[in-house]
């Protein structure tokens, strides 16, 4: 599995998969053919299907500018690899192609070629269940967040702080914004009114809802987050970690070697199935962040290993079979919401293992393989191209 480093990451919004990934690809093509006329660009799949909505043509035509860039939609071929497959050309002044490159966006703004997606066991930490990892913590006499340490470079803890200090930026930010998000859909922002009722009822769920809602409505607005693991899920983490800190009054400290623990339980969904919408549904965005999120609060609450693991398995089970039916292939309806919903699932699936000892039959590791299967079942209407579920029905009505 590869570094925390390639997990979280701080950048611009809506889409991990449909604007981080691209722009990281384009910056690829441009730098290897700076020399080119131009550029033509073909997005299948779901990257063309919700392009649009997510900003996939402006930010590749941003970052491969001054040059002349041609975008070709082909939303109905989806390749076998991936289904958000890119294929840049660089163009002589007669148009033709001198280079080309095919390159996937598969989920958490990380790009990858047909060879490259699956290697397993090679990077940073050799093992890749959470099986293997918690034996290794008996084994050793460690603890989840020693092991990431272990296996980490010895700046990550530094990285970390910079990623928590992103995140809650996005946070304060979110809070004191009030415009309207971008879009045809002209949603209001809700995060500063739930701020407004928290300081009035001093209900911590009221405080978990705002700050998702802060993080979710900056990044749908295209603003600044942090990928935990994607950005359509990137108000999860924040929205209860925060909540927590400024309600309990953890430490920075404390907050940090939570977000190494989400991070090893983000590392090994990814490793073993997938955090991109277009690939398995939002089971493995907001499913993946509330599991993420969920194992962090299990810590800060001081939970055994396995209590840790329960509370991830909790999180990520009753997530399976989520869809991914962004409504006008926006990151708002239904994504938005959803990440409150799911940063206060994240509280109550940690309470709930917590009030056990962490005893249970169905593990992570098999939790993450169901996921996998499900996502490969699901069929591709409920997969990010917003031509089923919700956002069929917002257009029917």
């Amino acid at each position: 599995m590869d570094t925390l480093k390639e997990l979280f990451k701080a950048g611009s919004g809506p889409s991990s998969s449909h604007t981080m990934g691209p722009q990281r690809a384009a910056e690829c093509f441009k730098s290897k053919n700076n020399n080119a006329d131009s550029y033509r660009v073909t997005l299948y799949g779901s990257l063309a299907a919700t392009g649009k909505g997510h900003l996939t043509d402006y930010i590749i035509e941003k970052t491969l500018s001054p040059k002349n860039v041609e975008i070709i939609w082909k939303a109905d071929i989806i390749k076998e690899f991936h289904p958000n497959g890119m294929c840049f050309e660089a163009l002589d002044k007669s148009k033709n192609v001198i280079d080309n490159w095919t390159v996937y966006s598969i989920g958490g703004g990380t790009i990858a070629q047909e060879n490259e997606k699956n290697k397993k066991n090679k990077g940073t930490y050799k093992l890749s269940t959470m099986d293997d990892i918690i034996k290794w913590c008996k084994e050793n006499n460690k603890t989840l967040v020693e092991y990431v340490l272990y296996h980490e470079d010895e700046d990550i803890l530094e990285y970390i702080k910079v990623i928590k200090d992103a995140m809650r930026k996005s946070v304060e930010e979110g809070l004191n914004t009030t415009e309207i998000i971008p879009g045809k859909l002209k949603l209001k922002r809700r995060a500063s009114n739930f701020y407004e009722n928290y300081l009035e009822t001093k209900k911590l769920s009221t405080l978990v809802y705002a700050y998702a809602l802060a993080v979710s409505e900056q990044n749908a607005s295209g603003n600044k987050i942090v990928t935990a693991p994607t950005c359509g899920s990137a108000g999860v983490l924040p929205g209860i970690l925060f909540s927590l800190q400024d309600y309990y009054g953890y430490k920075d400290e404390q907050i940090e070697k939570s977000l190494l623990v989400a991070g090893i339980i983000g590392n090994i969904i990814k490793n073993n199935a997938s955090i991109s919408g277009a690939e398995v549904g939002c089971q493995g965005e907001v499913g993946a962040a509330c599991a993420m999120a969920a194992a962090a609060v299990a810590y800060l609450k001081d939970g055994t290993i396995e209590q840790i693991e329960y509370a991830a398995e909790i999180g990520l089970e009753h997530h399976l079979g989520m869809t991914c039916d962004p409504v006008h292939g926006y990151v708002q309806i239904p994504c938005i919401e959803r990440n409150a919903m799911a940063a206060q699932r994240a509280m109550d699936s940690a309470n709930y293992a917590l009030l056990t000892d962490g005893t249970h039959f169905i593990t992570l590791d098999q939790v993450i393989e169901t996921m996998k299967e499900t996502g490969i079942d699901m069929m591709d209407k409920y997969k990010e191209t917003a031509k089923g579920g919700l956002a069929k029905h917002f257009f029917s009505c």
